[in-house]
């Protein structure tokens, strides 16, 4: 066998068609992937990955394998050596494998040269590096599969003819339809076993840096379905009945063996961040999927900007992990901008349904482009339509930042939608009233968005004094309480209650200022006003818990501003001014509540301090560096915007805003004289949750003409904000069950190529990547075909 293989190396390179061959392949992958336009082109798709050459690689390889094979076989036949060969100590199945062996190293050394492509991408990654090499490695294993596949075919194809152009049509055909003809039909057909039937999805899953025992398993029972037939093409031997026999049953038993593969497989996933490994809580809510779920996703177009290229590819080997999970999930991808006659009227039907288009201003290879995009999915279920957002947008993004955010949102996004649609909302949520909390109008734009989750409903401490136990039994049917931004002193009565909620393991939200203070007040004609301390009888309360509201405002020079009228008459302009009491909060952990999150905006907050108890606390926002804490009371004025700030005394560093609270809660009355008589009282919770915000305005909408505004949107800096998403994240941490919050913790690592470099250095290794493996090979020629005249010359 091993010397079948030497004969076929040195044959092949003794004559200048297999140098030509080899040349062909570099040149036309060096063409298309670093030189001409197009989706291929990797400087100008500027990601730091090889997914262009691993979407190239299968299509050149129709042709180049045929090319290295189609003179295994029909050569020994048309020169009548093949029956000489038959004559040699040496069985059919060594002979076949040999040739085989042979043009697949052949293959394998025709592709060595790309290694240089990954070591461009490499030094053009922004870092240096930033390249995933498990991804990678796992791409080029599933190249080497399809290979093998490409090549027993191919092996195959050269015992049906000796002619050796006959063999290469054949091979080709061969390698086409098990490559993209079946998929064809299985698309005709809806057909998801035809599908499974050919190369292109199993070869796409692995080129992703995905090993799957499943894949692998199909490409090797292909390559020995193949060479089996090759082995009886070259037999002498009449062909019996048996022999027609034991072909159908090797087919029907590696058919049988991959069905049965597909229900226990072992998966790989070689990338670095595990970006094609679900989580477990995504894949629980596809599982109860049990009638058909489309997907439609609107985000494409022949023109996309090589950003929103890579957010389609994602967003489709996301959907596409989906799918294989559960065979009821369906996703198309459409173009609403296709029809050009109907392209208005497309926009206005989206519009209406809250999707809103995308307007970009993107630079691709040094030049800026315009594009108009619809990041937006809608997934349909019994009769039920949710829209799923795929752009994570963030306050001063930059473009790879947007691509990066939104890439790692993915997941998260189609499993949130998912769950709206498949399970029924069961979680109730008691907004607390009574004690001057916002009014609804105020607070309803996260109401909507929460009732989308939960079951919704006012709940007042009114009936404590009178009823303490009912109010008590009340209150626990609710998984959660939300108190936002209360302005009245509860009373003990009321606190107990709530404590004995908390006792109960109840989980609770609050929104709460220790000081007085409102922006709208500021609004007079003297524009200015006093902020003091507001007692809301809390002190000890959150302080048992293990936080301590502060009564002092948080002043900070990274802020959102403020909008004032300057001027007089016409000469009236809305100005937007430096508001150092409005900071904008961020996080430095990566906890799923504030992972991936957008600035949190705030207004007259207060500094937490967490104590030292038994509780485990994190910090889930807190303001800029550039901070300073100022005691009240103390007048506030408009003023102030006409001052310039002095950064020296912005010096307390960042300054807790938000803390979230878990474990076994100890008892607020626990050895202290009880202010009213319940029949059960506990002075120990079970493992539970609180969230401390320490400003009410962080769930305040504006209000326009009696209509509540979105809180995700901050028209002082007419930016988006993280408001409503942070709230909404809070609620699921605190009643979730199923770990879908903890998807967001998922980070997803989109690199990039140095766009600088490549501007300076783009014809440096445009040549490098041409024309050095040509050369290479060239050297190799020479080397080998003087070795070989210096071998038989002596």
């Amino acid at each position: 066998m091993f010397a079948i293989l030497k004969k076929e190396i040195n044959t092949f390179f003794a004559s200048p068609i297999g140098y030509l061959v080899i040349a062909i392949f570099l040149l036309l992958n060096g063409l298309f992937l670093w030189l001409f336009k197009g989706e291929f082109n990797i400087l100008d798709y500027g990601f730091a990955d090889l997914s262009s050459f691993f979407l190239l690689a299968p299509w050149i390889l129709i042709f180049l394998i045929p090319a290295v094979t189609m003179r295994s076989f029909s050569e020994e036949k048309k020169q009548g050596t093949l029956e000489l060969l038959l004559t040699k100590p040496i069985s059919l199945t060594n002979i076949v494998f040999g040739k085989f062996l042979g043009a697949f190293v052949l293959i394998l050394m025709a592709l060595l040269p790309t290694l240089l492509y990954v070591y461009t991408v490499y030094q053009l990654g922004n870092p240096i590096g930033n390249l995933d090499v498990g991804s990678t490695m796992g791409s080029y294993f599933g190249l080497l599969f399809l290979i093998a596949s490409y090549t027993a075919i191919g092996i195959f194809s050269s015992t049906l003819s000796n002619n050796q152009i006959v063999a290469f049509i054949t091979s080709v055909f061969f390698c086409f339809f098990f490559y993209i003809g079946i998929e064809g039909i299985a698309d005709f057909a809806s057909s998801a076993f035809i599908e499974q039937l050919g190369m292109s999805s199993h070869y796409k899953s692995m080129s992703r840096g995905v090993l799957d025992t499943r894949d692998i398993l199909y490409f090797v029972s292909i390559s020995l379905f193949f060479l089996a037939l090759t082995i009886k093409g070259i037999d002498t031997a009449s062909l019996k009945r048996k022999d027609v026999l034991r072909s159908i049953g090797l087919l029907l038993g590696l058919l049988v063996l991959n069905s049965i593969s597909s229900s226990f497989y072992k998966r790989f996933d070689l990338t670095t961040d595990k970006r094609y490994t679900l989580n477990d809580a995504a894949i629980n809510i596809i599982k109860t999927v049990e009638s058909p779920l489309v997907i439609d996703v609107f985000l494409k177009g022949d023109d996309f900007p090589s950003e929103f290229r890579r957010l389609q590819r994602e967003t489709q080997q996301l959907l596409e992990e989906f799918a294989a999970q559960n065979k009821h999930i369906v996703f198309n991808f459409i173009n609403p901008l296709e029809d050009e006659a109907n392209r208005e009227r497309n926009i206005q039907q989206l519009s209406q349904r809250g999707l809103t288009p995308m307007q970009l201003t993107v630079q691709e290879s040094g030049k800026s482009s315009q594009a108009v995009i619809f990041p937006w999915a809608l997934a349909s279920y019994n009769n039920v339509t949710v829209t799923i957002p795929l752009i994570k947008n963030k306050i001063g993004a930059t473009q790879q930042e947007l691509v990066t955010n939104s890439v790692q949102h993915l997941e998260y996004a189609f499993a949130d939608g998912l769950n709206k649609l498949t399970k029924p909302k069961h979680k109730k949520i008691a907004i607390l009233k009574g004690n001057g909390e916002l009014k609804d109008l105020y607070i309803a734009n996260f109401l909507k968005k929460l009732g989308e989750y939960y079951l919704i409903a006012p709940f007042t401490l009114d009936s404590v004094a009178n009823s303490p136990q009912k109010t008590l039994e009340d209150i626990n049917t609710f998984d959660l309480i939300i108190a936002a931004k209360p302005t009245k002193a509860f009373t003990e009565e009321e606190k107990m209650v709530l404590d004995q909620y908390t006792m109960h393991g109840g989980k609770s939200l609050w929104l709460v200022d220790a000081v007085a203070m409102e922006k709208d007040s500021l609004y007079n004609d003297a524009g200015k006003n006093f902020a003091v301390s507001r007692d809301l009888n809390l002190t000890d309360f959150f302080f048992k818990y293990g936080a301590r509201i502060n009564p002092v405002l948080v002043s900070s020079l990274y802020s959102a501003p403020i909008t004032l009228a300057m001027g007089e008459g016409n000469n009236t302009q809305f100005m937007r001014l430096q508001w150092p009491y409005s900071p904008l909060a961020s996080s430095s952990n990566n906890h799923p509540i504030v992972n991936n999150l957008n600035l949190v905006k705030f207004d007259f907050a207060n500094q937490i301090d967490t104590l030292k108890n038994s509780i485990k606390k994190t910090i889930l926002l807190e303001s800029a560096p550039l901070t300073k804490l100022e005691g009240v009371p103390r007048e506030i004025s408009l003023d102030l915007v006409k001052q310039d700030p002095e950064p020296s005394l912005f010096n307390k560093g960042n300054q807790s805003l938000a803390v979230l609270l878990e474990g076994q809660f100890s008892s607020v009355y626990q050895n202290r004289i009880k202010p009213i008589d319940l029949p059960k009282i506990k002075d120990k919770s079970p493992h539970t949750k609180m969230i401390v915000v320490a400003d009410g305005d962080v769930i305040k909408n504006d209000v326009d003409q009696n209509t509540p505004l979105d809180l995700g949107f901050d028209r002082s800096s007419n930016k988006p904000v993280g408001n409503k998403e942070f709230l909404l994240n809070a609620v699921n941490y605190l009643l979730d069950d199923d770990g879908l919050i903890n998807i967001r913790s998922k980070e997803i690592a989109v690199a990039f190529l140095d766009h600088q470099k490549i501007i300076a250095q783009k014809t440096r290794w445009q040549l490098t990547n041409i024309a050095l493996p040509l050369g290479l090979l060239a050297l190799f020629g020479l080397a080998f075909n003087y070795r070989r005249k210096k071998k038989y010359a002596a």
